[in-house]
């Protein structure tokens, strides 16, 4: 699909999902091939203008992203990638506070819980599940089951004026390590 002009891959984390971005480039031709988790999403073959930029939007959320071509010396060129209007690094960084992910295995599957802080939104493997929020003596349970799973993502206090908010996701009872921060 992409051949030999593959130029840049990138790999970005939603709550739906984290999606493999791949560009390809020919730099003779202008070519330009987007392919997210593998499917083609544009397909330019030939492009007078080798630089420039190209727009597409990712996973169910169809949050936009931008990929920014620019010319550096030569024949040389510089790829970017935007998602949501922000550097993929800055994008990263904000998305680590709006929301708190968790890996894990149920009966015998592979699954990837994300919490949306400003929502409460919850997914599993790229579905928003239906949840029950409701107050507590020391913050905030949100329940939902997995299977025949109970489970809770518990918001408490850290104590820390710094920290703010922690987020514990409990199955049946037991505490499940999340990732990152």
């Amino acid at each position: 699909m992409l051949g030999g002009d593959l130029v840049a891959v990138w790999e970005v984390a939603l709550s739906d999902g984290v999606f493999r971005i791949e560009f390809a480039h020919g730099t003779t031709t202008g070519k330009r091939v987007v392919c997210v988790n593998g499917q083609e999403v544009i397909r330019k073959d030939w492009m007078f203008k080798l630089v420039g930029k190209e727009t597409f939007t990712v996973g169910s959320t169809q949050t936009k992203a931008t990929i920014n071509i620019e010319a550096l010396t030569g024949f040389a060129y510089e790829y970017t990638l935007e998602v949501g209007g922000k550097s993929l690094e800055k994008f990263i960084h904000d998305r680590a506070k709006m929301s708190k992910t968790w890996l894990l295995r149920v009966d015998g599957d592979d699954c990837r819980i994300v919490l949306e802080k400003d929502t409460m939104d919850v997914w599993c493997n790229g579905q928003k599940l239906d949840v029950m929020g409701e107050f507590v003596d020391d913050g905030t349970e949100t329940h939902f089951t997995l299977g025949e799973h109970e489970c809770c993502i518990k918001a408490i206090s850290s104590g820390k004026k710094n920290r703010g908010i922690m987020h514990v996701l409990l199955v049946d009872g037991e505490n499940i390590p999340g990732v990152g921060p």
